[in-house]
This record gives structure tokens, sequence and C-alpha cells, in this order.
């Protein structure tokens, strides 16, 4: 297996990453892009459609500006915080509850709504309908958390009709960000096809009620049905990311919404699969057993992307990183038995739903059956050109860790939690 010679990034990262003739990746050249860019131009368009739009919601007597899809996660918290407070927008939030929910991530949700002082939209789907559909479609694309993307991708748009909002603010494109799937001139914009391709795996729910095995209903898949092209085309709607108009920077953004909002993070060390600790905090298996499976398939978790970032925004050296992928990509983590316990399944039926998901580039079984990678990045810290192409240190993760902690006065002390916590 070929790796990034300047972060982490193993070549089969998905959805897709590019190796150049000099081994950097993709998504490393998107970040190194930016200096050039001129942000202070491209902030002046961001602000006339945000103009453009608040204009014409006022014609219409719309007391809404836009519409922000939030979880109560860092981004979702700047984003609000930058249309209210810097560009004087009135938004309508807008959330999906997967119920697979952290008191963590409530509490940051509830501090946004009181700080922010916004109205919010928040759809619950229903518990037994969100289990039946994470174990259906772990067997269809090794995915327990498929109904989280197919929520907050499809619900803002559904509120945009029904509110008459057509601009959807959306944070950063992340796709950009990790593995450089679009550069910054590309301008890139939410999209039904879009949304398809990624975040619902191909599938719509229609798609999903004409199978064979299907064991959903319509009322589990209600909330995922997108609107209709003529009715997307009467209400105009548009989704943007902020990050064609801004050097995004989440780790920055973050220390800034801690200090000035009370964003709440996790404690240094209490987290099992990477060792970020202001990310991924709303929901039990983003950074567990969802990241786990992407780790069983592909031979990558959370702790990659995290350290991939970490390097190019030179607040990590690439060994560092590696130490830190090979520190946590292979954990195993205790939500899992949530899980299984939740759908009544065993370890050994998970294990043996993920198997035809396995990229066979990356995992071999030996000799007695049992699955074990080829390679990992802890074999490539001395690749050759790997100082040639270094981002220089500009900054140390370490601090903020340290601070962000500190202010988080209800954060949690261990991995407690043991079952959902629906509302």
């Amino acid at each position: 297996m070929k790796y990034c010679k300047r972060c982490v990034y193993p070549e089969n990262a998905k959805p897709g990453i590019i190796l150049d003739e000099d081994g950097v990746c993709s998504g490393c050249r998107l970040i190194e892009s930016r200096p050039n860019i001129d942000w202070s131009e491209r902030e002046k368009i961001l602000i006339d459609i945000l103009e453009e739009h608040k204009a014409r919601q006022k014609e219409k007597g719309n007391p809404y500006d836009c519409i922000i899809p939030v979880s109560g996660g860092k981004d979702s918290t700047f984003q609000t915080w930058l249309m209210r407070t810097k560009y004087n927008m009135n938004p309508l939030l807008v959330s999906y509850n997967h119920t697979f929910n952290t008191p963590l991530g409530l509490r940051n949700l509830t501090n946004l709504i009181e700080k922010m002082d916004c109205n919010l939209v928040r759809y619950t789907t229903a518990p037994g309908s969100a289990l039946r559909i994470a174990k259906y479609m772990l067997q269809k694309v090794g995915d327990v958390t498929w109904h989280y993307h197919a929520g907050i991708m499809t619900l803002p748009t559904r509120m945009a009709v029904q509110f008459d909002v057509p601009l959807i603010v959306w944070g950063e494109e992340g796709f950009s960000e990790l593995v450089g799937m679009h550069n910054q001139d590309d301008f890139v914009e939410f999209t039904k096809k879009k949304r398809q391709e990624h975040s619902m795996r191909g599938f719509e729910p229609e798609d999903l009620l004409d199978e064979d095995d299907c064991m959903l209903t319509p009322y589990d898949l209600a909330p995922f049905y997108y609107p209709d092209d003529e009715i997307l085309e009467k209400t105009q709607v548009r989704g943007i990311y902020l990050s064609n108009f801004m050097s995004w920077n989440g780790r920055k953004q973050t220390d800034m919404i801690i200090k000035d909002l009370e964003f709440e993070t996790a404690r240094t060390g209490s987290r099992q699969r990477t060792f970020n600790i202001y990310d991924k905090l709303d929901d039990i298996h983003a950074n567990g057993l969802h990241d786990y499976l992407k780790y069983l398939k592909f031979g990558y978790g959370r702790a990659t992307d995290d350290a991939a970032t970490e390097i190019r925004h030179g607040r990590m050296t690439r060994e560092e990183g590696i130490d830190m992928v090979m520190k946590y990509d292979s954990n195993r983590p205790f939500d899992m038995d949530i899980f299984l316990r939740e759908v009544n399944m065993t370890e050994k039926e998970l294990m043996d739903l993920t198997e035809p998901h396995r990229d066979l580039n990356i995992w071999e079984k030996d000799e007695i059956g049992n699955w074990k990678t080829k390679d990992n990045i802890g074999n490539h810290k001395n690749d050759e050109g790997v100082d040639d192409v270094r981002m220089p240190l500009a900054d140390s993760i370490t601090p903020f860790m340290e601070s962000a902690e500190k202010i988080s006065e209800h954060a949690q002390k261990n991995n407690t939690q043991k079952k959902y916590v629906i509302l």
C-alpha cells in the first residue's frame, strides 16, 4: 500500500484520493493551496450571496434569511455564530435527531440555541426505526450510521421548501477537506446528486424498499424522501459551503467557540479511537463503531483523519501522526457493545456482515483464517522523499487540548455511557 509522504493517508482512502509524483496526496495539496487565495475577495462573494437572499426574504415577509443544518458540533456552532453575529443573518436551524445521542452533544446543542437565540426545527426519528435501519444498512453497506447522514442531508432541503427559505449554509465541504476531491476554484455546492452518491451510498428510500430482503417500512424511511426537482426549482433551493469563501480551520474555529460560547469538549484521553477531543461529539458511534467499521473495511480510521488534518495545518509532525494512528486506529470501541445489545446481535454476526466489505488491497486472511492487514502507515515512517515534502511546524496542538479541557466544566470523566440518549 502506498501512503502520502506528507500526511498519513493510504492510497485506498475513501471516497478517493490521488498521490502525485512527489507522493503527496490531493488533500494535502488542497490545504497547501489556501495561502495563495485572496480570501477577502471570496468574502465579498459570500456577502453578496447573503445580502441577496436577505433582501429577497424581507421582500417576501419571511422571517428567515437562511437555513443552517446543525448538530451542536463544533462546525455547526461556528456556522451559526458566523451567520448570526458577523453577517447579521436570521437563520432557521435544522437538526436531525438520529437518537444515538451523547449527553455531551445534547448539552452543546442546547448551549448553541441559548447562546445564539435561534429558532430550531428538530426531527426525531423513531428509535426502533433507527435500530432497524442501522442493522439493515450494516448488512447492505457496512455502516450503522446511514440514517445519520441521510437525515441531515435531506431534512434541511425539505425545510427549505416547507418554510420557503432557499439558502442553506453548510460549513466545510468534507470530501475536499479530507481527500481533496474538489479544489478551491470549483466552488462546489450541495446537490441532490452529491447527497445521493456519497451520503446516501447510492440508495434513496425507494431503492431500499424495492430490495427483496428489505426489512424496512415507509414509516422507517419517512425522513429521507427528497423533494422532487419541480419543487426544488420553484423554491430555488441553493446549498453553499463556507469553506469555499474562507480559509477553513476547524481547530482555530473551535478555539473561538470554546472561549466565547462555552462549547464543551471531551476530556483528553477519554476517547478510544482518536486523540481529537473536539470533533464528532454528538453521536456515540461516529468516533466509535462507525469508525471501527471503516477500519475493518479499509484499514484506517478516525485517528488517520485527525492526524492528517493536524499535519496539514502544521500542528503535528508526520512521525507524531503515525504514532497516533498506530495507537488508536485498530482499537475496539466500547459503544459496539451497546449496539450489539440493542439490535440483538453477536459480535461474530457483526463481523460476518462486515467481511464482504473488506478491501482486499489492504486485508488478507492468515493461515488460520483471521483477518490481518498487509501493511500499515507504521512501516512508512522513513519512506524515501518524506523530508522533501515535509510540512513545517507552525503551532502545537497540545496547549489547545489542555485549555479546551479546562473550560469544559461538565466534560465526561470516562466512557460510562451505557445506552442511547433518545432526546
